[in-house]
């Protein structure tokens, strides 16, 4: 009875992270889950990258721009956050030559297909994402 019982758990675990596939358009990662979160996962959609640090001024006047924006994108598109002063996030930022930050990369099929550096306006970064991914 209690091996059925924990296989009843495992198999209910697995299907809820089959259907749960569905992650948040909006979701934090970091240098152990970027490959999966980001570079696996834009296989299937784009996903945009906001690199981050919690003293930045210009970061958290885009943060509220990008939310908003993945808001009306209904599903066509996520947002990673990646807090740069967080364990060894900054290895990501090294890895992709940021200098400065909010820094944002837009990934499609694993690849870098945008990328922009500072605040933006609601408007420029729709402009920006309708240049480089279809979301119509």
């Amino acid at each position: 009875m209690r091996q059925n019982s924990a296989f009843f758990r495992l198999r209910t675990a697995m299907t809820d992270l089959d259907a749960g596939s569905a992650r948040p358009p909006i979701f934090d990662t970091d240098l152990a889950r970027f490959d999966r979160d980001v570079i696996d996962a834009s296989q299937h959609q784009p996903i945009l990258v906001d690199f981050w640090a919690d003293w930045c001024p210009p970061c958290r006047a885009l943060t509220p721009v990008l939310e908003r924006v993945i808001a009306q994108q209904a599903g066509k598109l996520q947002l990673a956050k990646i807090e740069v002063d967080d364990g060894d996030n900054m290895k990501l930022a090294g890895r992709y030559g940021l200098r400065g930050f909010p820094t944002v990369l837009l990934f499609v099929r694993g690849e870098i297909v945008g990328r922009f550096s500072s605040a933006k306006t609601e408007p420029w970064v729709r402009e920006f994402l309708s240049e480089h991914i279809e979301l119509a």
